[in-house]
């Protein structure tokens, strides 16, 4: 018997032995991997030769410039929308259809925008100040890169980088047509995309903004930050929160909130109103950069992409407003206001992901398996974000849309909103910025501070005043100049660097005739590959031109030592199996 326990105790010894030279040894802690490797030998260093190119599989072009006719200055419907020199840049029949109303343009331009007659009504001008002081929005909820029972595709589909689609869910304008493309593609209607659009709407406006349910669950909608009594004239709540002031619009349903002057409004006392929408009347009485979300269950519909950044223009004679900024990023046609000291203006929003959330609707498309999961299962207390967007996008599909295009010597007007959970500390450079509005609130001019450093913590606003006069402070001179959140980890894609919320400010003479710009860095090649990003390129691989950084290779371990450790292991055996005989003859 002790014989037997003596042998299966050396055995044990032989495989542990074994399994420890035969396993690599990544799994050991740091210190123990180095005496691993000190006595059985280092890992083998594979250089490949300088020739040997790396397989980076299908790789995009970094700008296809498929709509180069979409870029230039032009007037449509009367309507001057200004120059984009973006290599993706806005439908310009889209951006003349949001300032001169859905209803006041014609059939040709509707087809070529993409949007329903009543997606933007404008009306009339009940003062004669020369601009409309009644509009209508028509804003739908849509789902990106939601499960299908029909095909193992998302659909429809919608890419923040490179074959990466998270889960998503926006306000949406009101579309004619369908969600994808066209019949042939499963791709997004561009219309549909995050973030949702930036709302413009001038200041004592009447504003009416209908909200026509098309999702499987209950939304409402919050105007975070824009003036509104607690109590609208039907005496029912108004500030778009189901735990204390109103049921949720469910599927199918539709509610009308509206914006006006009347000061009977704001008591809570006006008469009520025919119809069978419930009626939500708020007041824009103040200026300022504000926010809008969903707040049914809003630590997850938020995140989700049910947030939007909302504009209050001031009031100004003759004020036509571009209403809808389809993805935010370049203002084609900005306000009175804005260009009496601004050359131009840019809105940037920023948002954070947790796949974890997100692609919940992914693996069902059953409305109650995805509630049970989202709202009893997930816990956001335990969120990570893992991907990180600037204007619906990351790195490198932000440097198509979402550059800051200046020349020198000029204010641009930035509006910035941090629509995610971990803040936003937003670094330029090459430039210090100005602070001149914080949440919709003007800033005064001797308080006002520059910096190249800003922070904005969840759901907050800061209007900057970007100056690119070189003069060291404001501006050091032209160039490709990043603009990103300096948390480190949100310069990158699921940890991947370079990845993340990371646009730039570009000085017109770098860009090319496609308005991508002359980098002098590395190749980006392997930034456009969904390999890239899946972990499957070396992250040096178009800089590394002699091979010396190379690739890790197989453990070669030194014979000689493991020859000597296999005959102290088979030496104890044989001790072991001698023992045992001598307890068996004194047994």
């Amino acid at each position: 018997m002790i014989t037997l326990r003596v042998s299966i105790f050396f055995l044990l010894i032989v495989l542990l032995g074994a399994v420890f030279l035969l396993l690599p040894p990544s799994w050991l802690p740091l210190p123990l991997q180095s005496s691993y490797y000190s006595w059985f030998g280092e890992l083998s260093y594979d250089a490949p030769p300088a020739s040997l190119k790396v397989d980076l599989g299908p790789v995009e072009p970094a700008c296809s410039n498929a709509h180069p006719d979409w870029r230039k200055r032009q007037e449509i419907e009367g309507v001057v929308v200004e120059e984009s020199l973006l290599c993706d840049p806005d439908n310009p029949w889209a951006v003349a259809a949001f300032v001169k109303g859905t209803n006041n343009v014609s059939m040709d331009t509707l087809m070529k925008a993409g949007l329903a007659p009543d997606t933007v009504v404008i009306g009339e001008d009940k003062d004669g100040d020369g601009d409309p002081d009644v509009v209508t929005i028509r804003l739908e909820v849509a789902e990106l890169n939601g499960r299908s029972p029909d095909m193992p595709d998302l659909i429809p589909a919608y890419f923040i980088a490179p074959g990466i689609q998270p889960g998503l869910w926006v306000f949406a304008p009101k579309v004619h047509g369908m969600a994808t493309k066209n019949s042939d593609s499963l791709e997004a209607n561009d219309l549909l995309r995050a973030p949702s659009p930036v709302i413009r709407v001038e200041q004592g406006d009447t504003v009416q903004i209908v909200l026509e349910n098309s999702h499987y669950f209950p939304h409402t909608i919050h105007f975070h930050g824009v003036d509104h009594p607690y109590s609208h004239h039907e005496h029912q709540g108004n500030d778009g929160v189901p735990e204390t002031s109103e049921l949720p619009v469910m599927p199918g349903d539709s509610r009308t909130y509206v914006f006006t002057q009347d000061p009977a409004f704001h008591t809570g006392h006006g008469e009520v109103m025919p119809g069978a929408n419930r009626t939500f009347d708020l007041a824009p009485r103040q200026p300022g950069t504000m926010f809008y979300h969903c707040h049914v269950q809003p630590q997850h519909h938020i995140h989700m992409g049910l947030q939007g950044m909302f504009v209050v223009e001031e009031n100004r004679p003759n004020n036509w407003v571009q209403t809808l900024n389809i993805g935010a990023g370049q203002v084609r046609y900005s306000s009175v206001a804005v260009r009496e000291q601004y050359a131009q203006e840019y809105d940037l929003h920023f948002q954070d992901i947790d796949p974890a959330l997100n692609n919940i609707i992914q693996k069902s498309n059953d409305p109650r398996l995805i509630e049970q999961v989202m709202n009893r299962q997930y816990n956001v207390t335990e969120r990570k974000a893992r991907y990180f967007l600037l204007n619906g996008r990351s790195f490198p599909y932000t440097f198509r849309e979402s550059l800051v295009v200046v020349t020198p010597d000029q204010h641009v007007k930035l509006r910035v909103l941090s629509g995610g959970e971990e803040g936003v500390s937003l670094h330029s450079h090459g430039h210090k910025m100005t602070i001149t509005h914080y949440d919709g609130a003007e800033h005064p001019l001797a308080a006002r501070i520059t910096r190249d450093v800003f922070w904005l913590s969840a759901a907050q606003r800061l209007d900057l005043d970007l100056n690119t006069t070189n003069d060291g402070l404001h501006s050091y001179g032209p160039g490709v100049w990043m603009l990103h959140d300096h948390k480190e980890k949100a310069f990158t894609t699921d940890g991947m660097h370079p990845g993340g919320s990371v646009g730039a400010i570009v000085d017109r003479s770098y860009l090319d005739e496609n308005g991508w710009p002359k980098t002098q860095g590395v190749d980006w090649g392997p930034f456009f590959s969904p390999r890239y990003y899946q972990r499957e390129i070396p992250v040096w691989a178009t800089y590394d031109k002699d091979g010396m950084l190379g690739e890790v290779g197989a453990h070669k371990p030194r014979w000689s030592r493991v020859l000597v450790l296999g005959l102290i292991i088979g030496a104890l055996i044989g001790c072991g199996f001698m023992l045992g005989r001598s307890f068996r003859r004194s047994a």
